[in-house]
């Protein structure tokens, strides 16, 4: 086991954390309050090559590994959750075309992204989160190609997006076997998107419901064969899940810091907060936590470097990950006191960003649940 980073890895990270807290960090707070899309932002990143991160380098993006993506998204984490996700969620749909698409349309929607567009990735709907396979969206065959049919919600850049990846049932009764993947355009007739929707927390990314309604596509625009698109959600998950922890570490990494940097400044009974056990002691937990969270990820992010098969290992991690990030988050808090509830102060925007890691990209609950299935796999005590 090596743990040291290549000499371009760390050129990477360092190029990122550097733009985290010079671009980052001292505007997240207004853009948190605005509800806005980081345009500026997104520009400055994707001149660094800090954007696309998974897009080949023909195409205008970064061309990075999986592993030194998470190793960008940390550091950009660190700044601001949600605007982290609004440079980085075009991996998801960048990932889904290099694993499904057909020249054709890695020309196309690589391009599109490479040059500065955005697309958006359409799996969650109201009665379908992480159970993939309970959408109720459906493809008919029409015409030579498809009518497709359904809605959409929660569902990150839409308000961007030039097009969509959705998945959709061409067999409604066949379960998640009945399950296709199409590229929509976003100027398609019956395409519409609502409007954006009121969030808790990273509010710089936004969320939107996209409604589809008799969109009719042509053969060209199904994403992969039919009845196929499970198993390429699952896939991209297996790649995604891993970049939402490392959004995770670098917020557990915030919390941290700041809950230091406020200890060491903050006086009580005559010396620093930091000196007392019950402080100290929350600090030394968040910095273990932190850590331990970070190896999970590079973990996970390494097998899916290597094309390993990473599925248990990105439970793991996005699991903890999240789940350290919210704790980290809320001790941070009280560490801060009365000025911890302030928006005066980082950590309490820290806290409203943690709770949505344990949601999207599966919810630390439906983590489990994969954990336990992959554990449970050729057990045997004889």
């Amino acid at each position: 086991m090596d743990f040291r980073l290549t000499d371009e890895q760390r050129l990477v990270r360092d190029l990122a954390r550097e733009f985290a807290r010079r671009e980052i960090a001292p505007v997240a707070a207004e853009y948190d309050r605005q509800a806005e899309f980081p345009y500026p932002i997104y520009a400055k990143a994707r001149e660094l090559g800090l954007a696309n991160l998974a897009v080949p380098a023909r195409y205008g993006g970064g061309d990075l590994d999986p592993f030194s993506i998470c190793l960008v998204a940390e550091e950009l984490a660190w700044g601001c959750t949600g605007i982290a996700a609004a440079i980085t969620l075009n991996n998801l749909v960048a990932d889904a075309i290099l694993l499904a698409g057909t020249a054709g349309q890695q020309d196309k929607y690589l391009g599109i992204l490479g040059s500065g567009g955005f697309g958006a990735y359409c799996v969650t709907e109201s009665g379908a989160g992480s159970d993939v396979a309970a959408i109720q969206s459906v493809a008919y065959p029409h015409a030579g190609g498809y009518l497709l049919q359904g809605t959409k919600i929660w569902i990150s850049n839409a308000a961007e997006a030039g097009f969509f990846i959705v998945f959709a049932k061409l067999d409604p009764a066949a379960g998640h076997k009945g399950i296709t993947a199409f590229i929509v355009d976003r100027d398609c007739a019956g395409v519409t998107v609502s409007k954006k929707l009121s969030k808790m927390g990273q509010r710089a990314s936004d969320a939107c419901e996209v409604v589809f309604d008799n969109v009719y596509l042509l053969a060209e625009n199904r994403l992969g064969d039919e009845g196929q698109g499970f198993r390429l959600a699952m896939q991209v998950f297996d790649g995604s899940r891993p970049m939402v922890a490392a959004f995770a570490v670098g917020l557990a990494q915030r919390a941290l810091d700041e809950s230091v940097a406020y200890a060491r400044e903050r006086r009580t009974f005559g010396q620093a907060i930091l000196d007392f056990q019950a402080i100290g002691f929350k600090i030394a937990e968040m910095g273990m936590r932190s850590q331990a969270a970070r190896l999970l990820t590079w973990d996970a992010a390494w097998r899916a470097t290597q094309r390993e098969r990473n599925t248990l290992q990105a439970a793991y991690a996005k699991a903890f990950a999240a789940d350290t990030a919210m704790w980290a988050a809320t001790e941070a808090v009280q560490v801060f006191g009365a000025y911890g509830y302030s928006t005066e102060y980082p950590v309490e925007k820290l806290m409203r960003d943690a709770k949505v890691l344990q949601i999207y990209e599966g919810t630390s609950e439906i983590q489990r649940t994969i954990m336990v299935r992959e554990l449970s796999k050729g057990i045997s005590l004889s």
